[in-house]
């Protein structure tokens, strides 16, 4: 079983052999995490450290969780944003974690290419637990393994990302896997939120909700990042529900069986409708939270396996 390298900084560049590598494993921490049982000696006696310098929950606490389950002693820092200057606080924090002899990081920044400078700058293995508008790689794994558990496969399958991709470090990293493991994806949204340079991830764009979900396997939703959003690229809540929002009526153009998907938080009434992110057969909203600690571990465990014995 192999990673390229030491870090996980983005799901760009890592080919199907690795994804397939890590999916697998994420596959049987799912199953043993469902069994009750824990290795809680994997990591005893590693160090992870969460660097949050971006607000967190749901990422913060599963990459906790997975930690923990792995026997690591886990040390959670959050970095409040006003007192950070960037790039030379971000290196005086390298030293401060070298002193402290971090094995595992895990960094969020609102900064693209963050992790990617402290990677240069630590000895700890470090994994990006979302970077401004870059990539969020342990999302698209988590998506993957909840697509391929329903699916039984990735390959052909129509998965129909929409919403903000503009400011989706989600949708980007989801792109970058579904498309190297032989998925068709297609972005929708309005073209305000759509990148310049979409046709060249290899995706196919739609700027009509109903177009785009037609005959699609996956729907996957995207929140609307407002805090990231320069002037009115949106209208109000409502117009943007009636043309974009999932709800029963634009879900019924995609296949019967088709699944739908969101990273979270959501935005009820704005992006979707409440009874479809409830829905007790078609949402595996939930079954995304799940998949993200057992993905997660796969991640540290895969990474963790590099290391040196003794530091």
């Amino acid at each position: 079983m192999s990673h390229p390298s030491k870090h996980l900084l983005a799901i760009e560049g890592l080919e199907p052999p690795h994804i397939g590598d890590l999916l697998d494993l994420a596959e049987s921490y799912a199953l043993l995490n469902r069994s009750g049982k824990t290795q809680r000696d994997l990591l005893k006696g590693r160090t992870l450290i969460n660097l949050f310098f971006e607000d967190s929950t749901r990422t913060r606490t599963s990459f906790e969780l997975a930690g923990k389950r792995l026997g690591a002693d886990v040390i959670n820092m959050s970095v409040s944003t006003s007192s950070v200057n960037k790039g030379e606080t971000l290196l005086d924090t390298a030293s401060t974690l070298n002193a402290m002899q971090c094995d595992l990081l895990v960094i969020r920044h609102a900064q693209s290419g963050a992790p990617a400078l402290l990677s240069q700058k630590v000895d700890a293995a470090v994994i990006n637990a979302g970077d401004g508008t870059h990539e969020h790689p342990t999302q698209a794994l988590l998506d993957a393994l909840t697509i391929r558990r329903h699916k039984g496969r990735l390959e052909g399958l129509v998965v129909a990302i929409c919403g903000d991709i503009t400011h989706s470090r989600v949708a980007r990293s989801n792109i970058h896997l579904l498309t190297t493991m032989g998925s068709r994806v297609r972005i929708v949204g309005p073209p305000t939120l759509i990148p310049a340079d979409a046709h060249r991830l290899g995706v196919e764009v739609f700027t009509d909700m109903k177009k785009g979900l037609e005959g699609a396997d996956v729907v996957m939703m995207l929140r609307l990042q407002r805090e990231r959003m320069v002037g009115g690229l949106v209208p109000s809540a409502r117009e943007f529900f009636r043309f974009y929002g999932l709800d029963a009526e634009k879900l019924a153009v995609a296949k019967p069986d088709s699944i739908v998907m969101h990273p979270g938080p959501m935005n009820r009434g704005v992006e979707i409708d409440s009874a479809i992110a409830d829905h007790p057969t078609r949402s595996v909203i939930g079954e995304q939270v799940e998949m993200g600690v057992a993905c997660r571990m796969a991640v540290l465990d895969i990474l963790a396996r590099r290391l040196p014995r003794n530091r």
